[in-house]
């Protein structure tokens, strides 16, 4: 492990993964409108962030085989590249499921969606401001697990919702289809956490 250069020059793993969190923001940010007006520019956006998100990880990890002198541990930057990699990928399984299944937006999906967005907005804050102010970024990741503690608290909600339905055969399908589109938006929040968790590692090694 190497600590960050004195140079002014931003390095590679840093703008690598800055670059991922932004994408990743677009992405989020466009899911966030695909859920209230169903648009389907926005769910191009997504999927052209997902793959431009892939593009970036593979760049990465190309650079790890090529690179000794890393700005912090290897294994940090591998998973921290992944988590924000793997909420983009919900982001895009989500639309794709809601498509698949035939399911419909709802409040609940909505403010999930919009809670996923809001981590995606601290992630790219702490990784803007982790080379020179971690402690202001251990702030963010922090903010970005919160976000995650309100889907979950969300998901549980909504999970209760759709089993007190009416009991008949169109709305079990019907629970069963929405139920897995909300584990997407869950498993979203998941990996924004697990992102999260990964910087404040890093943090603690380097103060």
């Amino acid at each position: 492990m190497a600590l960050f250069g004195s140079g002014h020059r931003e390095n590679n793993f840093i703008r690598l993964l800055r670059e991922q969190a932004e994408v990743l923001q677009r992405g989020a940010l466009a899911l966030e409108r695909f859920v209230i007006d169903n648009n389907t520019q926005d769910a191009e956006i997504v999927e052209l962030s997902e793959k431009e998100g892939d593009e970036l990880r593979r760049l990465l990890i190309d650079e790890l085989h090529k690179t000794f002198v890393t700005p912090f541990d290897r294994e940090d930057i591998f998973e921290l590249s992944l988590y924000l990699d793997d909420v983009l990928d919900y982001c895009y399984t989500t639309i794709l499921e809601m498509r698949l299944l035939n399911v419909h937006t709802d409040d609940y999906l909505r403010e999930m969606v919009a809670r996923v967005r809001e981590a995606g907005d601290e992630l790219l804050l702490a990784m803007q401001r982790l080379e020179k102010n971690p402690m202001v970024a251990l702030d963010h990741s922090r903010r970005a697990k919160h976000r995650e503690n309100q889907v979950e608290k969300l998901y549980r909600q909504a999970i209760s919702d759709l089993f007190h339905g009416p009991e008949d055969v169109h709305h079990v399908m019907m629970m069963l289809r929405t139920r897995e589109v909300y584990r997407h938006i869950s498993n979203a929040a998941d990996q924004a956490d697990q992102a999260a968790n990964v910087i404040g590692k890093i943090v603690m090694k380097m103060t």
